[in-house]
């Protein structure tokens, strides 16, 4: 992901005039500004461009006296820090029994913050190590790279990182020691995690490489990284591949046999054909992960010459294929059944009115975002400050958008840690017809596909108004090549209507608050649909986390006549399936804990009606009754509307000005729970999805729900399920939350062409932790 500093634009204002930049020929008197980065070229910015940019990046003007200026900054700072610090060679562990003296140190600005992304240069690094390590011509070039990410580092690293290397220097974060802290002279080195496809073998591997002079790679010299361990793993199959789609759907089309049941459909021309490549999932012994397997569902466009022509409006039933995506080769295929393709939707695009007979809305004004003084945000790399928040932006190919270290600043308390990693890592979406094809469509779609290795560049259609803070996102293609997505995360602030009000009925005197939020957001296309994934920091600190969905909805087609009762008819000849979707929230909490402290613990709540009798004459009494949660298998729990249920993630050692435990309250939105029977195939898979929440101690390398390698898994419950069976304490613990949110989708008729968006999620709210918001 690149610096925040490369990408800063006034976006997405349709129909802004020039007049609307009057206010700000103040701002516009500055020199053009440059901008570079490992792998971006220098450009020169116009003046209106520079309106929405200067918050960010330095003008060139005076760019050697603001140097000169920062680094006696620097040295001042180091000289005054010079004497509480004491410098080692390596990042020691926690220690109670630091030394005594201290030694001067010159502190040095690091490149890379621990955790950063990492950049187009490291990943380039991390794949030639890993190639030049193969042992022969043949292993190297049978290499498919499949994931290139930070390994990311122990937490009292990340601390040591934010308290004295990297601004805002937060000395606080670590704890107060005789004689002053333990201070290494720099950082280890920053180290990638690989995921390799043997495509000769069908073998999958996991590779960490040290990443020592990425520098190198920038110049044009060799890689200089280090191989720190490989490990082969069995039984599994990675995730796909957009490579490997392409390269499926080109063996399909080309295929006789398919050509040939194309024809009986009247379909002669394959530009006209669509071939989805599917995951297979788990349904029996033929998919095990011994063969890397796809079975493609089949679409077919009314035109071939119009590039926005919704081709899902004609799925192609009754023909069954199965692709060895090791060889590329057609293993199975079967012409079932012999259904007439649907008529032509004249509803069935999704482009302006006129071009489907209608009109579109012209009486809509123009609604313009301006923020005349720029945001009210700060970033620095990938930290980000605003209202009294800040944390730290990162992105990873599986799971897309990850917000680190969030904190909120409370006056004289300073610095009041939040979370450790707020991320999505999993969603599956489970159909609900039983017949073929639907019942195999059960898609994990970040651990069969990736949430991040789709999202979207933003410049090809932003949904954001006002100043937005773009950031790219750099990921490894198949082969080994660097592929950069621009203008992938979004950030900005919006409006959100009343934060609170109040109006005196004697004196008639009122008072009123407009809400203002931070959203952080990416959205990516999985095949047919598109979700939009949305964390929202509040000023009166609450945290919000928010999928939006919308695209296209999965169909099938019907005989003329003929209904289906596991689906809706939405146009002549088609229907579209019950489904649900799915979504885990894993959240790696730290509620008021500083690194190394782990004083949390979880606590649900219900809310209770009071027996009749002497506390309860009115009949009118209720309370909200609490129940630890003290170990993992009495933490798999439900959402319970009627009772208002709600769990807290609370400090055990800090009090508020009342005397009660400070926390965070997870808030349920609308939520459901799988609508299939306990012998579902998919659930194999997915045990996770039996319950709203789980609850864990932090462990390293749990990460994913239901296992890294969801992909035609054969082992039952694998993940969350199997971890929890430890029944580990949950007392006095560092704990991570994992939130299953859905949503049951019954289609209507509204949702066709394109699904108008559907909005789901969850609040952690704060409770008893920040006083009244300045």
């Amino acid at each position: 992901m690149a610096t925040t500093s490369e990408k800063a634009t006034l976006c997405c204002i349709n129909d802004t005039k020039k007049s609307n930049l009057s206010n700000l020929s103040m701002r516009s008197s500055r020199q053009p500004v440059s901008v570079s980065g490992p792998t971006t070229t220098t450009t020169t910015t116009s003046t209106s461009d520079l309106v929405a940019q200067d918050w960010i990046v330095t003008t060139n003007s005076n760019t050697d006296h603001q140097q000169q200026e920062q680094q006696q900054q620097q040295k001042k700072r180091a000289s005054a820090m010079a004497t509480l610090i004491t410098p080692v060679e390596s990042i020691p562990e926690p220690s109670t029994n630091p030394p005594t003296k201290g030694l001067q140190i010159m502190m040095r600005a690091q490149s890379s913050h621990p955790l950063d992304p990492l950049s187009a240069a490291e990943i380039s690094v991390a794949v030639g190590t890993v190639r030049a390590a193969g042992a022969t011509p043949e292993v190297r070039d049978s290499m498919r790279f499949i994931e290139v990410v930070l390994l990311e580092p122990d937490k009292h690293v990340v601390a040591l990182a934010d308290a004295y290397f990297f601004p805002p220097f937060q000395p606080s974060l670590l704890p107060k020691t005789k004689g002053g802290p333990v201070i290494p002279s720099k950082l280890p080195p920053r180290r990638a995690r690989l995921v390799v496809y043997n495509k000769k073998s069908n073998e999958t591997s996991i590779w960490i490489v040290e990443l020592t002079e990425v520098h190198a790679a920038t110049r044009g010299g060799h890689h200089r990284g280090k191989v720190i361990t490989s490990q082969i793993v069995p039984d599994v199959q990675p995730p796909m591949d957009a490579v490997e789609y392409a390269e499926c759907e080109a063996v399909v089309k080309d295929f006789p046999p398919f050509r040939e049941a194309m024809k009986k459909r009247g379909i002669e021309d394959m530009d006209l054909v669509m071939v989805d490549p599917w995951c297979v999932g788990y349904h029996s012994d033929s998919d095990a992960p011994s063969r890397r397997l796809a079975k493609p569902l089949i679409f077919c466009r009314t035109e071939s010459d119009c590039p926005m022509e919704n081709g899902y409006a004609r799925p192609v039933e009754g023909i069954y294929v199965v692709v060895d995506m090791q060889n590329m080769v057609v293993v199975e295929f079967e012409d079932r059944k012999l259904v007439p393709l649907p008529p032509a939707d004249p509803l069935r695009n999704y482009t302006s009115g006129e071009t489907r007979g209608g009109v579109d809305r012209s009486d809509v004004k123009p609604l313009q975002i301006i923020q005349p003084e720029g945001p009210s945000f700060r970033v620095h790399g990938h930290f980000v400050e605003w209202q009294k928040w800040n944390f730290r932006i990162g992105f990873t190919p599986r799971e897309g958008l990850v917000i680190y270290s969030v904190a909120y600043t409370d006056g004289s308390r300073g610095r009041r840690p939040v979370a450790h990693r707020l991320s999505f890592v999993e969603m599956v979406v489970p159909y609900g017809d039983p017949n073929e094809p639907h019942y195999r469509k059960n898609a994990f779609d970040a651990g069969e596909d990736g949430l991040g290795k789709n999202a979207h560049s933003l410049k090809k259609g932003c949904d954001c108004l006002g100043y937005i803070k773009y950031f790219d996102a750099h990921f490894t293609n198949f082969t080994g090549g660097v592929e950069t997505t621009e203008n992938c995360v979004c950030l900005h602030e919006e409006d959100h209507g009343m934060l609170w009000k109040h109006q005196d009925w004697r004196t008639g005197l009122a008072e009123v608050r407009r809400s203002r939020r931070l959203t952080v957001s990416f959205v990516c296309t999985v095949a047919n649909y598109e979700y939009g994934f949305f964390w929202h920091f509040y000023q009166d600190g609450k945290i919000e986390a928010e999928v939006k969905l919308t695209g296209i909805l999965s169909l099938g087609a019907v005989q003329p006549g003929e209904s289906r009762k596991y689906g809706t008819t939405i146009a002549p000849g088609l229907y579209a399936p019950v489904h649900q979707h799915f979504f885990v929230a894993r959240m790696d909490m730290a509620v008021d804990c500083k690194p190394g402290e782990t004083f949390n613990q979880v606590v649900e709540v219900n809310v209770k009606v009071e027996e009749p009798g002497k506390n309860n004459v009115h009949s009118n009494a209720f309370y909200a009754e609490e129940e630890l949660l003290t170990s993992e298998l009495d933490a798999m729990r439900d959402c319970s509307p009627l009772t208002a249920r709600h769990w807290i993630v609370r400090n055990t050692r800090t009090v508020n000005r009342t005397g009660q435990l400070t926390g965070y309250k997870l808030v349920p939105g609308s939520n459901c729970l799988p609508l299939a029977g306990s012998e579902a195939k998919f659930l194999r898979r997915a045990t996770f999805l039996k319950h709203n929440l789980w609850v864990t101690p932090y462990a390293r390398g749990e990460m994913y729900p239901g296992g890294e390698f969801p992909n035609q898994n054969p082992r039952v419950g694998e993940g969350l399920a199997t971890w929890v069976k430890q029944n580990r304490s949950l007392e006095e613990t560092n704990i991570v939350l994992w939130y299953v949110f859905g949503v049951t989708h019954i289609p209507r008729l509204e949702d066709w062409p394109v699904m108008p968006v559907e909005h789901i999620g969850f609040m952690l709210m704060v409770l008893h932790l920040i006083p009244y918001p300045e």
